[in-house]
């Protein structure tokens, strides 16, 4: 279902998943931007992967110089234009995150929040490999991933979205250890702190591991 976020799970569909989030998720959600701007200076210039309609890059425009995100999803990219308006600070793309259009050493911070490694489908070597290009030396690159202490509440979200026929009915059959599987293909995975560091290990940066919320694993590359 490499195409799944953007053929179903997009623009104003993606936009009800998050309107519909209950009151832990919510908190879930704004605890993962809170982290990411405190990583955030006024200089910086950002590159959102899987930005989806612009949720979060609008926020980092609080604090950021510039913010440029991208998705692979074109309805998602014309919600996003449409909610940011006229800002010359923002830009979205429709873009491969495995295959970006950027030059080497453009970007200060890139992000990838909400479990993003996982929903884009793509060998995530490769998704590190390319963070890495783009990103200037001494810049940050930040994944996360869902904790094991939120599954429940994460769980009970997809539940949901699946009652809303926003994402397909949850296979309680394969539904477990951290992985969410829907009877219509849609497959959600996490990453491990461990996972984390053993995906970074062959890479030449500085990688920190942050829990966050008892929701999020945060993976903090610091490129050498």
């Amino acid at each position: 279902m490499a195409n799944y976020y953007s053929k179903s799970l997009n623009a104003n569909s993606l936009q009800k998943c998050y309107n519909l989030a209950p009151s832990r998720v919510a908190q879930f959600l704004e605890a993962e931007i809170t982290f990411v701007l405190n990583k955030i200076n006024s200089n910086d210039i950002v590159l959102d992967l899987g930005c989806g309609y612009g949720r979060v890059a609008i926020r980092l425009l609080e604090k950021a110089k510039k913010v440029v995100g991208i998705d692979i999803s074109k309805d998602n990219i014309q919600l996003a234009n449409e909610l940011v308006g006229n800002n010359n600070h923002c830009e979205f793309y429709t873009m491969d995150a495995a295959k970006l259009k950027f030059d080497d050493n453009n970007f200060d911070k890139v992000i990838c929040v909400q479990n993003g490694i996982s929903a884009f489908k793509v060998n995530p070597i490769k998704l590190i490999e390319e963070s890495i290009r783009v990103t200037r030396k001494g810049g940050t690159i930040l994944f996360s991933s869902y904790s094991e202490e939120f599954w429940d509440d994460r769980l009970q979200w997809f539940q949901i979205q699946a009652d809303h026929k926003l994402i397909g009915e949850i296979d309680y059959n394969l539904t477990k250890n951290g992985i969410i599987c829907c009877k219509d293909g849609f497959k959600a995975i996490t990453y491990s702190a461990q996972e984390f560091l053993e995906l970074t290990d062959r890479f030449n940066v500085e990688t920190k591991i942050h829990d966050v919320d008892n929701s999020s694993v945060f993976c903090e590359m610091i490129v050498n």
